[in-house]
């Protein structure tokens, strides 16, 4: 079952966000901590000791450690999934896919998420598991603006749960993600 974080478990959170995504990808430490002073943004994780997860990790004293996570922005418009990843040691345990139901499940508004280009084979394998849990690929031109002060913008597509977006709907995603999420203003393509 997902809970919220708690402040004393951020570190081994970003443990796992380290482990899970290029340095493109993610701010430093004391930036994603800061993140917590958003009223929209928060972390939900899946403790070890879940049910799904009981018979991997026997050791009682890892029930309460988080064994994936969702780092999500929720606006009025739609829940917008900015990091999610599983313990490493814990993938292909069915952790993902658990989470990813759950979310959906108990939110009451549209959830979406960036992915990379389908050029890789890890990137395709990545987009084909969320695809088997229900999220449609948007194949509209979207570029993640630096997350941080030195960090690279990074090519990626927008996938929403249950069904694709209009040009329009994009559009307004887009708009949001980049002014509440990044801070910067979206600059027409030309």
């Amino acid at each position: 079952m997902l809970q919220r974080m708690v402040i004393s478990q951020f570190p081994e959170i970003y443990r796992i966000m380290e482990a899970s995504f290029p340095d493109d990808e993610y701010r430093p430490y004391e930036e994603q901590f800061a993140l917590f002073e958003e009223p929209e943004y928060g972390i939900y994780y899946m403790p070890i000791g879940s049910e799904s997860l009981e018979s991997q990790v026997p050791d009682s004293a890892l029930k309460d450690k988080p064994a994936g996570f969702l780092a999500v922005w929720e606006f009025a418009e739609f829940i917008f999934v900015e990091h999610f990843a599983v313990d490493p040691k814990l993938r292909n345990s069915g952790t993902g896919s658990g989470m990813l139901q759950e979310l959906v499940k108990l939110s009451k508004k549209p959830v979406c998420l960036e992915v990379e280009l389908p050029d890789a084979e890890l990137a395709r394998r990545r987009i084909g598991f969320y695809e088997r849990n229900g999220f449609v690929f948007n194949d509209y031109p979207y570029m993640q603006p630096p997350i941080s002060k030195g960090k690279s913008s990074v090519p990626l597509r927008i996938m929403t749960y249950g069904k694709a977006v209009s040009q329009e709907e994009f559009e307004q995603i887009q708009k949001i993600l980049y002014q509440r999420v990044y801070k910067c203003e979206l600059q027409k393509q030309k």
